[in-house]
């Protein structure tokens, strides 16, 4: 489905992008320049490095806090002592300045451990060992400093309006080069799309209205040149998604509802013209109810076209589902007046009733259909009509909701329409839901109506 208008529309959008990028006026815009996150986050990173409490070094005592948080992870951590070459190394620094004493002691040591024989020189060994220590307390203490500082200004950047927290980044505006599609330009391009909607059967009311959608968002705006068939793309969507309405009617839930407050049979009722696929989509609808552990059973109301009653009595056999027949030639609303009766005799929650094929140009058979909307009084009268005809869908189902109100549609053959158009165009203009699609032969399939879906087979 859309496989032809997709492809098509696809091209178009790239030659519009081309001409635009050609022919339409180019302006220098000026627009806010928003900081990028991955840059926000590595600025609070830093930030956050400064003031993170730093591990315990071999110069500082471990925090309680710490030992405390030690404790909660793990009983075993808690019981474990610290090690007792961390401890020496706390308390090397701390003890070599408080007993100078063993000055001695350290000279012999260095001159063991490192074979220097002159006292002298060993000597300058230890002293340059103290003046390193004292090095590195004294940057120790500027760390410090620094972090104090920088708490201090966090703390004050808190308690600023929110007005003041605007950073330089967010406050830089850039200059680029941008389009602008004018009246005239849009107008061209714009007739070379609406030439492949409507060869795609989509129908003028929604070409109209993809047109007003697409002016109010594209004429005399600037548009970044590198998002110009993005920008396209864009509105285009939203303007198809805006034309298709999902159906406001859920099958399954309506049917127990109507059965468990009414304890009746939900009626349904199929109408449309010769050739449409009314028996076969009444088949598959009652397959889809069994499914969901709903009964019914099947009115055979088309006493009018041959052989119809033995096509739809094969499919009920096949079904495992009861059908109420009469001759041929004999009343569809007495058959379809049985068929209720019988469904609620037997406590059946639905009926489904199939009736002749007509053109809305028959007048006696027009007539026929009133009656039987009068006698059987449905809950749901669903038109059954071919995607593949097009824009004469439409059309169709507006004459005979002249004659019987219709609540919604199933179009058929959906699987083989290449260009979609009654499926865009349906809801908008005949403001009746669809709400299930034909897409094959067999009896699942039968599609439920999805917006979201239509849009991604489009432009996915």
């Amino acid at each position: 489905m859309f496989k032809f208008l997709k492809n098509k529309l696809l091209g178009k959008v790239d030659e519009i992008s081309e001409e635009i990028e050609e022919t339409a006026e180019t302006v220098e815009v000026e627009v806010e320049q928003q900081p990028e996150p991955e840059k926000v986050g590595l600025f609070s990173k830093i930030k956050k490095a400064f003031t993170k409490k730093p591990e315990v070094s071999e110069y500082e005592e471990e925090k309680p806090e710490e030992k405390e948080k030690v404790k909660e992870e793990s009983k075993k951590e808690e019981k474990k002592e610290p090690e007792p070459k961390k401890e020496k190394k706390k308390e090397e620094p701390k003890t070599e300045k408080k007993k100078p004493i063993k000055k001695e002691e350290k000279i012999k040591e260095i001159k063991e451990k490192f074979d220097i024989k002159d006292e002298k020189e060993a000597e300058k060994v230890e002293e340059k060992r103290e003046e390193i220590i004292e090095e590195i307390e004294e940057v120790i203490e500027k760390v410090e400093e620094k972090k104090a500082e920088i708490k201090e200004e966090i703390e004050a950047e808190k308690e600023e309006p929110k007005e003041e927290k605007k950073s330089l980044l967010q406050k830089l505006k850039t200059k680029i080069f941008a389009k602008v599609i004018s009246e005239d330009i849009f107008d061209k391009i714009f007739w070379e799309l609406e030439l492949i909607l409507l060869e795609n059967n989509v129908a003028l009311e929604v070409v109209d209205k993809i047109k007003e959608e697409l002016r109010s968002e594209l004429v005399d705006k600037p548009i970044p040149r590198s998002q110009i068939k993005d920008k396209f793309m864009e509105v285009l969507k939203d303007s198809v998604d805006q034309v298709l309405v999902d159906s406001p009617i859920d099958l399954i839930t309506e049917i127990d509802k109507y059965h468990a407050e009414k304890n009746e049979p939900y009626v349904i009722c199929f109408v449309g013209i010769n050739g449409s696929g009314k028996t076969t989509t009444i088949a598959k609808v009652a397959h889809m109810l069994k499914e969901n552990k709903i009964s019914s059973v099947i009115s055979a109301s088309d006493t009018f076209r041959a052989a119809a009653i033995q096509q739809m009595e094969e499919h009920a056999t096949k079904l495992h589902i009861k059908l109420i027949k009469h001759d041929y030639g004999s009343d569809p609303a007495a058959v379809a007046f049985d068929t209720i009766k019988y469904a609620k005799a037997h406590n059946l929650k639905s009926v489904l009733i199939d009736t002749a094929g007509r053109l809305h140009t028959n007048t006696n058979l027009m007539d026929e259909m009133k009656k039987i909307i009068r006698v059987a009084n449905p809950n749901l009268v669903l038109f059954i009509g071919e995607s593949i005809t097009g824009n004469d869908c439409l059309e169709q189902i507006k004459e005979f909701g002249k004659f019987i109100d219709i609540d919604g549609v199933i179009l058929t053959k959906a699987d083989v329409d290449e260009k979609g158009g009654t499926a865009l165009s349906l809801s908008y203009v005949t403001q009746k839901p669809i709400l299930y699609m034909g897409m094959g032969q067999t009896y699942d399939d039968l599609v439920k109506f999805d917006k979201s879906k239509i849009t991604e087979n489009l432009f996915g």
